[in-house]
């Protein structure tokens, strides 16, 4: 099947799925009013790839049929450079604001694809062919994936990673004749209600004795025992005026349930096997997915630019401080566009003929973006002080007695109309004010891991020969 149009991708959400929100088991995930609206706007993602088909597909490089370019797998420098247009163009769809549009796992799973070396090492040649061959079936049927990768947080004191007799984490349980079972939870699987399968794969590295919690794996979403218990819905009504945002880009967080799944052996990718489990993830697969991550990231602040502008420009706020804080978020989305240039031109080659972006500007990127998000929001309730709050709703300005006083005492400066200068204010609130802007927001606390975490680790993915040896010269100086 070539790439998938949004009324095909819908069709494929209406089958069986065990998804709660809110204490309600959602039959259709399609027309429910708490999810209608994200899974109509990724059905839009899949019609914008044929909209934009120059940017967004690329012939199957077996079949020639067109897919998404999310699905290749970056072969040269001019590849990456092709995806990353493609990439941009569904990021500017949602401003940013969806971080798991199915690109992501598109990404990671060509990337997956594209090291044959590293997970076929260590005894894992089965799996590694089972994961090919399953990267075409994604690719083909342009299938949307999400993926749970973080185990249950029950007890901190016992770390990220579960060791051998842990009840609450995933792990397999016992073998079938077709594959194995599982039992256990994992989070977060966002965008887990509008997806056709579920990725797992590796997460923190696990101990020795672990070996049962060490499995890659993914299967459809509706498997008997699979549960997706989802956060509250953050997903307003569908009225582009009051709620130009969270009307239609919540995409929703749940928590897994393994409740004895089974899973296919053709889709198992490590089974039991912890020395590929802790090695497959070490090497190729942050600077492959960082791109995504990243062009998505510096949408988003590009458009909070935008809109601190179009703030500041409705009420005339010119004064130094207002301009010095829409600078300050200038230079956010400036540093990281500069960070994904020069990652893209240090791009490189590993030994099995897979390119991916220089790592080190992305994981800059990686450990101060979660400090960054907050404080762009920060900025915007800052800029908008109580005009974000004082906002008539489109209901109110149908008033017909109502929109005279409007039109008259809350109109922008310099001749804006009062609509105009309440659509701004509202689409404000929504980005940086809202249910689903505090969601988004500790969303971008722990987007790829905390910035502390990031941070704490740097050094095992930097090369600090150059630093050591410009202290060094000093050091050696005699005296």
């Amino acid at each position: 099947m070539p790439a998938r149009t949004g009324e095909q991708f819908l069709k494929g959400l209406r089958g069986q799925r065990d998804v709660w929100v809110d204490g309600e088991k959602i039959a259709d995930v399609v027309d429910h009013p708490k999810l209608r609206g994200a899974a109509h706007a990724l059905a839009e993602v899949y019609d914008l790839h044929h909209a934009e088909a120059a940017t967004c597909l690329a012939p199957d490089p077996e079949t020639g049929e067109p897919i998404p370019v999310s699905h290749l797998i970056p072969r040269s420098r001019e590849d990456l450079t092709r995806r990353h247009a493609a990439l941009r163009q569904v990021a500017e769809y949602s401003v940013g604001l969806m971080g798991r549009t199915p690109d992501y796992m598109n990404v990671t799973y060509a990337g997956f694809a594209g090291r044959p070396d590293e997970w076929g090492a260590h005894g894992n040649e089965a799996g590694v062919e089972r994961l090919v061959a399953y990267q075409k079936f994604l690719r083909r049927g342009d299938v949307a994936l999400t993926h749970t990768i973080v185990q249950p947080t029950v007890d901190k004191a016992t770390g990220d990673a579960p060791s051998a007799g842990n009840q609450h984490a995933l792990r397999k349980v016992g073998d079938t004749e077709h594959g194995i079972v599982v039992r256990g939870a994992r989070v977060l699987a966002t965008l887990a209600p509008f997806t056709d399968e579920i990725a797992v794969y590796p997460g923190a590295p696990l101990p020795q004795g672990a070996e049962d919690y060490a499995l890659s794996f993914c299967i459809p979403v509706g498997t008997p025992g699979l549960k997706f218990l989802c956060r509250d819905s953050m997903s307003a009504p569908d009225n582009r005026f009051d709620f130009p945002l969270s009307g239609r880009f919540d995409e929703q967080d749940a928590f897994v349930i393994f409740d004895d799944v089974e899973v296919p052996r053709d889709r198992l990718f490590i089974d039991c096997n912890l020395a590929a489990y802790n090695t497959v993830m070490t090497s190729s697969w942050q600077p492959n997915i960082m791109q995504q991550t990243m062009i998505r990231a510096w949408t988003k602040l590009d458009f909070a630019w935008g809109l601190a502008l179009r703030m500041a420009a409705s009420i005339n706020a010119a004064d130094p401080e207002t301009q010095r804080l829409i600078g300050e978020i200038w230079t956010y989305a400036e540093f990281t566009r500069a960070a994904i240039v020069a990652a893209e031109a240090e791009a490189r080659e590993w030994p099995s003929g897979l390119w991916t972006c220089g790592v080190r500007p992305l994981h800059a990127l990686r450990a101060t973006l979660p400090l960054w998000f907050p404080r762009v929001n920060e900025i915007l309730r800052l800029i908008g002080s109580h005009n974000l709050l004082a906002a008539p709703t489109a209901a109110q300005l149908a008033d017909p007695d109502l929109r005279p006083l409007i039109d008259r005492y809350l109109p922008g400066a310099k001749g804006m109309a009062a609509e105009e200068r309440i659509r701004i204010f509202r689409l404000a609130w929504d980005f940086a004010g809202s249910a689903l802007a505090s969601r988004n927001e500790q969303y971008e606390r722990f987007y790829l891991a905390s910035s502390a975490r990031n941070l704490a680790r740097h050094l095992q993915f930097t090369d600090r020969s150059r630093a050591d040896r410009l202290v060094q010269r000093f050091l050696d100086e005699e005296y």
